[in-house]
């Protein structure tokens, strides 16, 4: 469904400047920008607010988060889809790439069961349903340190509408926990083990890694080429890194871990997204570079929400502070994003692009999303 109308009197972020005025739409899509701060008759009237381009996640765990609201207590799906959907809309995301993890290890019990194929039919079915509000894509999070990977690959295909294939790589040691006491306190605290079970642990992953790894590498690039998807690396640590994922193809690059992977990611037109709690925290958690470090040396292309949706906007408006230039920060979460796989009719305020924006106030230098519009419909 789509909705015809006049939102009006807001500040406009457009891709190069903010202008008071305007927006009619016709059909779902943007149809004419208009200067000034006239209210037409039966127009919205955002009395001074900014009037953004909605916001496109491509990187967000938010879902598993309501699939399993507590530890070992699982959620029916349809029911945490819906909540994710509705979260995500609040808080300004109009289009968002699911992260769904495949490649499990069934070897050990409980661990990193199967489960993207049935909860991607679930979310496609509700989708069709007309039940969600914004506009969901697949981001299939490859993990070659695992068992399962090219089953679980198998099982999808061009109709899933899979937008993003991110390769990733957790053999302990190496990209995001180099570290490896950092990664003996993580793992230990999350799945209550002993030390002794800690180096079990680390050993099954390098095999599974010498096994298997090279193998699902190469397996999951095929995927992403069969899905007509966009494929992203994770976690690049070193430049010898970045270049074989140029190698790859790969142009986006998902929280790289060092300036030198960033700077070599630029080097070679790779974009790079970090996490919006980095900015927002002013670090990362697990102790690699901060994205904000990143932002001053011009190596930040691209935000995501990571784990906490609302902290898309709120980064952006971080970043608008810093950089004194609130147009390119709202690029980084609009069409940076949208650009980097390949959705060039949204993400920017223009004529013929969809008309999927949201309202933004604020309160001292904290963004307040008030309404989110997709298609033309406010959700």
């Amino acid at each position: 469904m789509t909705c015809d109308g006049v939102l009006a009197n807001a500040h406009i972020v457009l891709p190069d400047r903010v202008m008071r005025g305007r927006i009619e739409i016709d059909n779902g899509t943007i149809a004419a920008i208009v200067e000034g701060d006239k209210v037409p008759a039966g127009a919205v009237d955002f009395r001074g607010d900014y009037l953004l381009p909605g916001l496109v996640e491509l990187h967000t765990d938010n879902l598993e988060r309501h699939m399993q609201p507590r530890p070992k207590v699982q959620w029916p799906h349809e029911a945490a889809i819906l909540a994710h959907d509705g979260e995500l809309a609040s808080c300004g995301v109009t289009t968002v790439f699911d992260a769904m993890r495949v490649g499990s290890i069934n070897s050990q019990e409980g661990r990193y069961t199967e489960y993207a194929r049935d909860l991607a039919s679930e979310m496609l079915a509700l989708r069709d349903a007309g039940a969600l509000r914004i506009r969901h894509l697949l981001h299939l999070r490859a993990e070659v340190c695992s068992e399962t990977l090219l089953a679980e690959m198998a099982k999808f295909g061009p109709d899933d509408r899979i937008g993003l294939v991110s390769l990733m790589d957790h053999t302990p040691g190496q990209r995001q926990f180099r570290d490896m006491a950092k990664l003996e306190h993580y793992v230990r605290g999350k799945h209550n083990m002993n030390g002794e079970q800690f180096i079990e642990h680390v050993a099954s992953l390098k095999s599974l890694r010498d096994r298997f790894g090279d193998a699902h590498e190469a397996g999951a690039i095929a995927n992403a080429d069969r899905f007509g998807a966009v494929l992203a690396s994770h976690d690049d640590t070193t430049a010898e890194q970045v270049a074989r994922s140029a190698a790859h193809g790969i142009k986006l690059a998902e929280f790289p871990t060092t300036v030198e992977a960033a700077q070599a990611c630029h080097d070679h037109g790779i974009a790079v997204m970090m996490g919006a709690p980095n900015v927002i925290r002013g670090g990362s958690h697990s102790g690699n570079v901060s994205a904000l470090e990143l932002a001053e040396m011009g190596l930040l292309d691209i935000l995501s929400s990571d784990y906490v949706p609302y902290g898309l906007i709120v980064a952006a408006f971080r970043l608008a502070e810093m950089w004194g230039d609130l147009p390119r920060a709202v690029r980084t979460v609009t069409a940076a994003p949208a650009t980097a796989v390949g959705l060039m009719d949204r993400g920017r305020i223009a004529e013929g692009r969809k008309a999927d924006v949201i309202r933004v106030g604020t309160r001292g230098n904290t963004p307040i999303v008030r309404g989110t519009w997709v298609a033309g419909l406010q959700v």
